[in-house]
């Protein structure tokens, strides 16, 4: 129960900060992204509603703070139906336990990512070795250890719906972890992407500062699976997403996302995979 629940023990902040951090934007009237140093969060659900859900927790002490963006945004003492985890890296996972305690909610992440969520097993090492900037030669001193939920976490339903989201559903796009999912809403074609794909280059430290914009692949020093990555893009590229929020970057939307995210998918090898580190196979690159 409560008390079981714990994060690793290699959790900790860590100093990474872009030009974003703590930008509020709504993308749409029931789609609000907030950044947390380098990493998105999303609120669907009207401004206003008592009816909304969170999409991932941030990084490590951030749990103020999105309690404060809740309460400003849903009115005071409001709190989320659920909270859906896109995957359990630390900057998605690091405030989950203390909004468990404030808001005793529900949490949700695909029955594949469980291990990682109930202290049963540890994310693979953080590659610094693979090609890349700045911020992949400082991931080691990221947290990898799994958190314990207990039996706060549950698996999403397997037919494809999303507690308490009534017209998007969760698709499984796996690769930069076993159980990431993205969630798609087919009515507008509005995505939630995770870390599938990203729009900002995130191993580089100088781009992650600045938020330079554009469709990249999945953050390269923690993505084990390079050929269910690709996968997962092809899939998130051929629903023609018109808005998209990843786990990093600036949202986007229109032409730039639609050609950005085609040419991702088609350039895939060349573009995403890096030349060299130890998650990748040989044979992925031409």
């Amino acid at each position: 129960m409560e008390q079981s629940m714990h994060y690793g023990s290699d959790y900790k902040s860590i100093p990474a900060i872009s030009v974003q951090a703590g930008a509020e934007l709504e993308v749409l009237p029931d789609v609000y992204c907030v950044t947390l140093q380098i990493v998105n969060i999303a609120f669907i659900g009207e401004a206003g509603s008592n009816e909304f859900v969170l999409v991932d927790a941030g990084m490590p002490s951030s749990a103020e703070t999105i309690m404060e963006v809740a309460e400003n945004r849903f009115g005071a003492g409001s709190k989320p139906k659920a909270i859906i985890l896109t995957h359990g890296h630390f900057d998605h996972v690091g405030s989950t336990i203390e909004l468990i305690r404030h808001w005793n909610v529900p949490v949700y992440a695909h029955q594949l990512e469980l291990p990682f969520l109930t202290g049963q097993m540890n994310y693979p090492e953080p590659d610094a070795s693979v090609e890349g900037g700045l911020l992949a030669k400082l991931s080691p001193m990221f947290p990898n250890e799994a958190i314990q939920l207990g039996q706060h976490i549950q698996a999403l339903p397997a037919d494809g719906t999303v507690p308490h989201l009534a017209g998007w559903r969760w698709l499984h796009t796996p690769g930069h972890t076993p159980g990431h999912i993205s969630l798609f809403r087919e009515q507008d074609r509005t995505l939630i992407a995770g870390d599938a794909f990203v729009t900002v280059r995130q191993d580089s430290l100088y781009k992650v500062i600045t938020q330079e914009q554009e469709v990249n692949g999945p953050p390269r020093y923690l993505t084990t699976d390079w050929a269910a990555a690709k996968q997962s893009v092809l899939t998130l590229a051929a629903l023609k997403p018109n808005v998209a929020v990843t786990g990093h970057g600036v949202p986007m939307q229109g032409v730039a996302l639609t050609e950005g995210l085609q040419h991702l998918a088609a350039q895939f090898d060349q573009l995403a995979v890096p030349d060299y580190g130890k998650y990748v196979t040989s044979g992925m690159k031409h």
